[in-house]
């Protein structure tokens, strides 16, 4: 197999490589994956790196190929739907942005004699 960088999935050629030579096809899979994430912007390569990383962990712990397709389903879906998901995210964007402000961190700032700030710890 030529060591190219790809730009896109070629689907009928993926399909044949997955039923003639498995190897080869997981080879062009890890290449064409890893040629997309390349191609992301600098600020997401190391997530997009983490996220194939636990796509691949899960995919190696399925016991079928059905199961890994399903585990990742659940994965996607709860990417969107789950908490803090892309759903949650666009619909609560205004109250988010409010609720920062208002759970800032408030202290009260206390002044200590400048005689206690010099002395050690073990004067103490």
């Amino acid at each position: 197999m030529q060591k190219n960088t790809f730009t896109i999935l070629d689907f009928d050629q993926a399909m044949e490589l997955a039923r003639t030579d498995p190897a080869a096809f997981e080879e062009y899979r890890r290449n064409v994956i890893e040629a997309l994430i390349a191609r992301a912007a600098e600020r997401n390569r190391q997530h997009l790196r983490c996220l194939q990383w636990r796509i691949d962990k899960e995919r190696e712990r399925a016991s079928t190929p059905f199961a890994a397709c399903i585990k990742l389903y659940r994965m996607m879906w709860e990417s969107f739907a789950g908490e803090r998901g892309l759903q949650d995210t666009l619909q609560n964007a205004h109250q988010t942005h409010h609720d920062v402000q208002l759970q800032r961190p408030k202290a009260k700032v206390i002044s200590f004699p400048a005689a206690a700030a010099s002395r050690s710890p073990s004067e103490t």
